[in-house]
This record gives C-alpha cells, sequence and structure tokens, in this order.
C-alpha cells in the first residue's frame, strides 16, 4: 500500500520558509518587456488601491517620463522627498533609504529595479535598497524590464543590438512574491510610441529607429512571457513538493528520456528532437541497478556515454540507483513533473527475462497518467555481462561451512529439550545471517548445507539422505526458497548501502571542500586545499590553472600538488577560453592524457581545474559528473571572492592615499604657504632702505619667529616620517620627569606667552627611563596645541602623577573642549580639531606624539573634561630603576 502521506521534512522546511518570510517585506515586481507597456501605471493603480484601502502607503521613486496619464495616479499619494546628491558638479535627486526605512510605511513604491546609485549611496544598485527595505519588514512595488534580466541581458543584447549595462540577479527576481506582467502588442505599443506616451518626440524618433522596430519588441515579449512562465511553473512545482503531491500535473510540456546501456544515444537524440519541437524542457534519466552496477566497463560506457550526449544537447542529467527502473523513473518523474517519459522498445527477450514485464507496462501500471513514447531500437537487446574478471571471496564459503558444522552440533544439544519442528528455525537463523553477511552466493550454499544437514543428522532414518516422511520434502524446499530469498534481499540491501555510504563520502567531501574555501582568503590556500579533497575523493591528481594579466592561463601550483604532471597549458587555454569542458573522456580533445574543467562563476570564468585520475571511467558516472561540477562551482565562487576581496582592499588603500594626498596638498596650501608667504613680505619690505633701523629690526624679529615655525613643521614631517619607517632608535635613559617638564616649558615660552601656565608635579616622582629629547617633543606639541585652541589669558595646567604601573603625564586647558566625533581621530596624521580653520598647523603634532609614546610601550589619551576644557595625557611604563650605590660601587 502506498503511503501518500506527506514528507514529515518537506514539512519542516516549508513551515521554517514561512517563518522566515513572515518577518521580511513581501516584493512585487511589475514585469514588462520594454518601457511604455504600462507597469508604472499599473504599479501606481495598485498602489491607490492599497491606500484606499486602508494601507500606510508612501511613494519612494515614481518615473512617470512626463506621462500625463501616469502622473495624475499621483495626485493624493504621500511622496517621500528624495536625497540630494551632488555629483560632478550636478545636484541628483536619488531615493533617500535613510528616511525610508525611518519612515517605515506599509508599502513603499521603488520604481526602476535595475537602478544604479550614484557614487557615494550607501548602496551601488538600486535592488540592494529594496533588498534593506524588505529586510525591515517594509512591502515594496517595483518595476522591471526583461533585458534588465542577468540571465537575459546578452540574449536581448543579442537580438536589439542594445546591451544595457544595468542589470538584477535573477535571484532577486525568483524571490519576489508576486510577479505582475505588463503586456502590449507590438503594433499597440508603437502607436503609444508615435503618439508620445511613452518617450518625449525626439527619444520616440530614436527609439522607433532602434531599439523599438517590431521584431525586437516581439522577441523581447516571447521572452518576458516565457521568463515569466518559468517562474509560474517553479512555483507550483515548489507548490506540489511541500504537499508531497505525486501526480504529475502537464501544465507545462516536460519530457523524460530513460537511457540504458542499449540504444541510449538513439533515445536521447529522438527525445532531443521531440523537446525542440514541442519548445518544452527535458531530461535524461539513467537508473544503475544492482545488475548494471556489477556490468563490464564497455556496458556502463554505452550508458554514461548516452547520458554525456543528453547533456551536450542541453538535458538536465539525473543519476539514480535503485533495483527497480519502473519505480525509480515514476518517482523521478513526479518530483520533476515530466508528464511525457521516452522508452527504448528493444526486440522480444528470451528465456527467463521474457517472463517479467516491459518497463513501459511496469510504469504504465504505476503511473497511469503519465504519456509514454516508445522508440523502435536498431540494436537488439544485449544481454548484460559482469565485469571480468570476477574475484571470488572464498572466505565466505568457508564462514559458512564452519558455521554450518557448529549449527549442526547446537541443534543436536537442543534435540535433547526440544522437538524437531522447533530446532529447524536453528537452521533457518544461521541461513539468514550467513546470507547477509557474505551475499548470494554462501547464502545459497548454507541453505543446501541446512537442507542436508537436516536431513542426514536428524530427519528418520538417520544418517541417510533417504526421507521416510514426505512432509519433510516440503520443509527442504520451503528452506532451500526462504535462503535463496534472504539472499537476493542481502545483495540488494548491500547494493543500496554501498550507493548511500559512496554519496555521503561525496556529500561529506564536498562541504569539507566548501567549508575549507569559504576560509580561504587568499589563492595560495585555495590551491593548497586542492589536493586534500579533490585528490583523495577521485583517485586523481589535480592542478588548479589561472589566468594571468593577458588571459594566458598558467599552473599555480603548491607543494604536494600535480606532483610530475605537466597539465596541458593548450587543452587548457581552449577550455578557458571556450568555457567548455575537454580532454580525456570528452568529445572535444580527447586524445589528452587529462581532464580540464572550466571555472565557471557568476561574473566570469575564473580559471580551470585539471585532473588525471588513476581510472578515467570514474569521471564518467553521472554522479561524480555532478559531485564535480558542484565542485568546481565551489572553487570559482571563492576565486572570484577572493579577486573582490583585493578589489576591495585595493579600492580602501587608494582612497586612504587619495584622502592623504589631499590632506598633504591642504596642509601645504595653508600651512607652508602661509609662512612662506609671510616670509616673502617680511623679506621685501625689510629690503626697502627708506624704513627705519628699529622697523628693520622688528621684521628681522618677525622673519626668525616665521622661519622658526616652518622649520618646526618640517621638522615634524621628518620625524613622523622617520618613526613610522622604523629609522629611529630610541635613546633610553633613567631620567626625572621634572627635568624634561622644565625644558619643555621654556621650549614653549613663546607660544605660551598669552596663557597663565600652572604645573603639578607631585614631589618624589620616580625615575623614567625614556628618550629625553623624544619626551620634551611631545610635550612641547602639547603644550603648543593647547595654546593654539585656548583664547589668550586662559590657564593652561602640567601635570603628572603615578597610575599602577604607569607614570601619566599630561596637558589641560580651559578651552572649548575636543571637536564632535571620536577622540582617537585626533591623533591621526593631517587631522585638525577644526575644519579649514584660521588656527595654523597641519595636524602633525599628536600623530608625532602617539607616534614617540607608542615607542616608548605607552598611550595616548584625549578626553573633554566637564564643565569646559580637555585633556591630553600620556603614559610611560614604570620598572625597577638601578641600584645607584650598587652601580658607583661597581664603577
Amino acid at each position: 500500500m502506498n503511503d501518500t502521506r506527506p514528507d514529515p521534512d518537506r514539512l519542516l522546511e516549508s513551515l521554517s520558509r514561512d517563518s522566515e518570510r513572515a518577518a521580511r517585506g513581501k516584493l512585487k515586481i511589475f514585469f514588462g518587456a520594454c518601457a511604455g507597456v504600462g507597469k508604472t501605471y499599473a504599479m501606481l493603480s495598485a498602489a491607490r488601491e492599497q491606500l484606499q484601502a486602508g494601507a500606510n502607503v508612501l511613494i519612494g521613486v515614481a518615473e512617470t517620463h512626463g506621462r500625463v496619464e501616469t502622473a495624475a495616479l499621483l495626485d493624493g499619494l504621500p511622496i517621500l522627498p528624495p536625497r540630494a546628491v551632488e555629483y560632478r558638479g550636478r545636484t541628483l535627486a536619488e531615493f533617500d533609504l535613510d528616511a525610508a526605512l525611518a519612515a517605515k510605511p506599509a508599502l513603499i513604491i521603488v520604481d526602476e529595479l535595475a537602478h544604479s546609485n550614484v557614487a557615494g549611496s550607501r548602496h551601488p544598485k538600486r535592488w540592494q535598497d529594496i533588498e534593506a527595505l524588505l529586510a525591515a519588514g517594509i512591502d515594496v512595488y517595483t518595476a522591471l524590464n526583461v533585458q534588465h534580466l542577468e540571465s537575459l541581458n546578452d540574449v536581448v543584447g543579442r537580438i536589439t543590438g542594445i546591451r544595457v549595462a544595468e542589470t538584477v540577479p535573477d535571484r532577486v527576481f525568483d524571490a519576489a512574491e508576486d510577479v505582475i506582467l505588463c503586456d502590449l502588442p507590438p503594433d499597440e505599443l508603437l502607436n503609444r510610441l508615435k503618439a508620445g506616451k511613452v518617450y518625449l518626440a525626439g527619444q520616440a524618433e530614436r527609439a522607433a529607429g532602434h531599439f523599438f522596430r517590431k521584431g525586437n519588441l516581439l522577441a523581447l515579449r516571447e521572452l518576458a512571457l516565457r521568463r515569466t512562465a518559468a517562474r509560474v511553473d517553479a512555483e507550483m512545482r515548489a507548490w506540489r513538493a511541500d504537499r508531497d503531491i505525486r501526480p504529475v500535473w502537464p501544465a507545462v510540456p516536460r519530457l523524460l528520456a530513460c537511457v540504458g546501456p542499449d540504444g541510449g544515444e538513439q533515445v536521447v537524440r529522438a527525445t532531443a528532437r521531440l523537446a525542440e519541437s514541442l519548445r518544452a524542457d527535458w531530461l535524461a534519466v539513467y537508473v544503475e541497478t544492482p545488475q548494471l552496477a556489477r556490468a563490464s566497463a564497455e556496458v556502463r560506457g554505452r550508458a554514461l556515454s548516452a547520458l554525456q550526449l543528453a547533456a551536450e544537447l542541453g538535458a538536465e542529467t539525473v543519476s539514480l540507483a535503485g533495483d527497480d527502473i519502473a519505480a525509480a523513473l515514476q518517482e523521478c518523474a513526479s518530483r520533476h513533473n515530466a508528464g511525457t517519459v521516452v522508452l527504448g522498445a528493444g526486440s522480444r527477450r528470451r528465456g527467463w527475462a521474457g517472463l517479467r514485464p516491459r518497463l513501459a507496462e511496469s510504469l504504465a501500471r504505476l503511473a497511469p497518467g503519465l504519456e509514454l513514447h516508445q522508440i523502435a531500437l536498431d540494436v537488439p537487446r544485449a544481454p548484460i555481462r559482469s565485469r571480468q574478471p570476477r574475484r571470488t571471496d572464498w572466505r565466505g564459503y568457508a564462514w559458512t561451512v564452519a558455521i554450518g558444522v557448529l549449527t549442526t552440533a547446537l541443534t543436536a544439544l537442543l534435540l535433547t529439550v526440544f522437538d524437531l519442528a522447533n530446532v529447524v528455525m536453528v537452521y533457518l537463523v544461521a541461513v539468514v545471517g550467513i546470507a547477509y553477511r557474505w551475499g548470494r552466493g554462501p547464502g545459497a550454499l548454507a541453505a543446501l548445507l541446512a537442507v542436508g544437514g537436516l536431513d542426514f543428522f536428524f530427519v528418520p532414518p538417520r544418517f541417510s539422505f533417504t526421507v521416510a516422511d514426505g512432509q519433510y520434502l516440503f520443509t527442504f524446499v520451503l528452506m532451500l526458497a526462504v535462503a535463496l530469498g534472504i539472499g537476493q534481499l542481502a545483495a540488494r540491501l548491500r547494493f543500496a548501502a554501498d550507493v548511500a555510504r559512496a554519496r555521503e563520502r561525496r556529500a561529506y567531501a564536498l562541504a569539507a571542500l566548501a567549508r575549507e574555501l569559504s576560509a580561504a582568503l587568499t589563492l595560495d590556500q585555495v590551491v593548497e586545499c586542492l589536493p586534500r579533497h579533490l585528490d583523495s575523493a577521485l583517485g586523481a591528481v589535480s592542478v588548479l590553472l589561472l589566468p594571468d594579466s593577458h588571459e594566458r592561463v598558467r599552473a599555480a601550483t603548491s607543494d604536494g600538488q600535480g606532483g610530475d604532471w605537466v597539465p596541458d597549458s593548450a587543452v587548457a587555454q581552449w577550455v578557458y577560453d571556450s568555457g567548455q569542458a575537454a580532454g580525456a573522456g570528452t568529445r572535444t580533445l580527447s586524445a589528452a592524457t587529462a581532464r580540464y574543467l572550466p571555472l565557471k562563476a557568476p561574473m566570469r570564468i575564473r580559471g580551470v581545474l585539471g585532473l588525471r585520475p588513476a581510472d578515467l571511467a570514474r569521471l564518467d558516472e553521472p554522479e561524480t559528473v555532478q559531485w564535480l561540477e558542484a565542485s568546481a562551482a565551489q572553487i570559482a565562487l571563492a576565486i572570484e571572492r577572493i579577486h573582490y576581496v583585493e578589489v576591495a582592499q585595493d579600492v580602501l588603500v587608494k582612497m586612504e592615499s587619495e584622502r592623504l594626498r589631499h590632506a598633504l596638498l591642504a596642509s601645504v596650501s595653508h600651512d607652508l604657504r602661509t609662512p612662506l608667504t609671510a616670509l616673502v613680505g617680511l623679506a621685501e619690505t625689510a629690503a626697502n632702505p627708506a624704513q627705519p633701523a628699529a622697523t628693520r629690526d622688528g621684521l628681522a624679529s618677525a622673519v626668525h619667529h616665521e622661519a622658526k615655525r616652518l622649520a618646526a613643521l618640517v621638522d615634524n614631517l621628518l620625524a613622523l616620517a622617520r618613526l613610522q619607517a622604523g629609522g629611529v632608535r630610541l635613546n633610553r635613559e633613567w631620567q626625572a620627569v621634572e627635568e624634561v617638564v622644565g625644558s619643555a616649558l621654556r621650549a614653549s615660552a613663546a607660544s605660551l606667552g598669552g596663557h597663565r601656565v600652572e604645573t603639578r608635579l607631585p614631589a618624589e616622582l620616580p625615575l623614567v627611563q625614556f628618550d629625553a629629547v623624544m619626551i620634551e617633543r611631545v610635550l612641547c606639541n602639547l603644550l603648543d596645541n593647547a595654546a593654539k585652541y585656548t583664547p589668550a589669558g586662559s590657564r593652561v595646567r602640567l601635570f603628572a602623577r603615578v597610575d599602577g604601573h604607569y607614570l601619566v603625564v599630561g596637558v589641560e586647558d580651559d578651552g572649548p573642549g575636543l571637536p564632535d566625533g571620536d577622540p582617537e581621530r585626533l591623533f591621526d596624521t593631517f587631522a585638525r580639531g577644526e575644519r579649514e580653520s584660521a588656527t595654523p598647523g597641519a595636524g602633525l603634532g599628536l600623530a608625532l606624539a602617539r607616534s614617540i609614546i607608542d615607542a616608548h610601550g605607552g598611550k595616548m589619551q584625549a578626553e573633554s573634561l566637564t564643565g569646559g576644557g580637555a585633556r591630553l595625557s600620556f603614559t610611560l611604563p614604570l620598572t625597577t630603576p638601578p641600584d645607584i650605590d650598587a652601580a658607583e660601587s661597581d664603577a
């Protein structure tokens, strides 16, 4: 009795998907062949209906393109103000994603799904903005033309001669909750174009002569209809799978070709022609039974060759394992909703095979709703011969004899307690165990030994094969039938277990490969992981070939990869250029000693995978081919991810270099030009002989001050460069911090002239090991910074204290405090407290101070004080100073 209950795993998966969808917003796409078919009009009409129903609707973006009827639909609808973006001297209106997320409407209209955002936006593409809205639980209506779908972009380009640059991944289209097809006949659309209802007059004339030709519109309309139908078909198949519906629904034609070792290629070609005439999808299915699994390489090769031909002709290939071909085909047809099955019809079978029902008859009985097409084969059905030579495991037979002897001895002991009818079951248990453990042959021998042993030792007359009671003959026949049946079932069970173990190994190997590739950060790591996974799983030698800057593939080898094998670069280059597999076992360049597979990533082909297996036939197995394709896809994705990570890092480096360049130019233009201009002006004034001596003395003093300022700036630049390059060695000595504070105050006396300076240095501060010249420069920079950003007459305090294992030294002021933002950025190179300020400085003092303190093992800190003012401080580690008395005695 067939179990028609839904699969509980599928039900759980469906419930999980439903819960995830409930937390996200719903996307509705208004889809059309091209502009002018009424997508925006239909979208705004649907939005008005939602508004009238009481929904919170917001218009984020609605492109009317000057169409009066479409613009009229915006009346009365709340519109989100656009975000003004400056781009190349122009002000552009862009969708304000942050404002939309803050408003959080129930439904938002965001037109033109494929739109590219202006540089500097949160996301480069509008569909990414919509993803953010959906993640926030906001429903979205949007519009899309068929030429913007990524998978159809090149097809539309070849048809129309125009390749659009803005595309949307197909996964966004497929993940939409609903797709509304907006369609118009080409003639009606051309009339709308002439009437100015699609573009303005000048644009309409150009469009009519290029894109809007009737042939183009017909082709685009067909593409839009077919893509929508394919999406609906996928929804229908998913709905059937969720509810575990077994009968086939022939809503769209889909063919299933049964590929076998006899006439498989003929069936494949006939199915391909039929699918072409019906414009239908089709798949080729190969069912490997235990008999086929034991078949010779020639027999299996014919079936696998037919399956490969089907893949080349555009079919989806499926490999199944089972002992009932009809049941496997029926299950596959139900899962893929294929209503037509194409079979090969051979000549009448002879012998025992002729007593079994034909495959078509069995399939018709299992699935009466399927349409069966039988193809008369040119070749007669050949018997399936086992692989030769076939080794016999004699250990199973030896164990069978031994267990038979032990069973007979045990039976003799049990006869003292039980009747013979009960003891017979001991033999049956032994036969079942032997058949399950060692298979059909030992099981049959065990059955014969059990019947013979029971007859000879225990059936009267004993110690003779003569049977006095005819009922024992029935017992003997029944035992033999049961034993042989158990052997057959055990063989099938072993085959299924072997298939399951092989699939488990492949799944584990693929998961391990994917896990290691996902953690790879460099191409070398990708190359290194291949021998650990591909080589061990396939018994092959693998080599990864990657393109150079001239698009020539080269082997990217690592230790242990490739061995002594040198891949054929010509074959690999052809595979890279064409995107098709080649080499041994394929129909292209089959004389090569290895097989080469293209590494196809979503954006482009990233390289070539070369494989030289010990057994080439192993690569032709359908499940191995599928595993290889999945592995190649994982490798390609990893390479593409690393490529874009490197691109992003390069962009960040360039952005940072550009920022530093702009900061340096601003510094040079402001802080170097100002003292230089002052020096030139002062020198010109001092050169005037009419100036009195007192004025010349003042000018000389001013020139000296500006020259010192310029020298200090250049000195800071050079010192910072030397510190960051590691070219400065600290002269650490044990010193008192009071001495350095005093020298720093004397050096900064000029800049602190208008301020009240206080020092708070506790008595008996410990000696600290540091470079006195460097720490003096740090203190000078801190004092100079306090003098710059505080008004004249304010107070500047210099303090020092012990805090645990550190000496804390800092400067406090009564100024306006630190600017808003992260205080740590004040220590960045060219960072200034005020932007475009008249306060002199290049933003180097604090950066230089932090570099010096970091070299001493300390830390710089900046914080605003309560009630106003700022504190800039640094720490120096405290260690135990040497014993001065001991040092003097040693001296």
